[in-house]
């Protein structure tokens, strides 16, 4: 089936709508579980458009607060969990408190 043909093939949605892209479609378009895909409407006709999504290898934001927490990631080596646990505690506490 090359992309200029007209194939058509009759589903069923499910309960909430859902639909099931034929197998032979996904292959031929090369949708897998990871693929981003647009739904459009146009006049009475749904278009579904697979998108090619540029991935980087990191955020530099998450890769700025990762290194913001390189001290406390330091320290955290040094405690066991117990330890861990006892400090995000009273963090959370302490975040709770209220001035008078």
């Amino acid at each position: 089936m090359g992309r200029s043909d007209r194939a058509t093939k009759i589903i069923r949605p499910l309960r909430n709508g859902q639909i099931t892209i034929p197998a032979e479609f996904r292959r031929e378009l090369g949708i897998t579980e990871d693929s981003i895909l647009e739904i459009t409407l146009e006049d009475d006709a749904l278009r579904i458009t697979p998108l090619q999504v540029r991935r980087s290898p990191g955020s530099q934001w998450i890769r700025e607060l990762y290194e913001r927490f390189e001290p406390v990631r330091r320290e955290a080596e040094a405690m066991d969990e117990a330890e861990i646990n006892r400090s995000i505690d009273e963090a959370v506490r302490g975040s709770r408190r209220t001035e008078p």
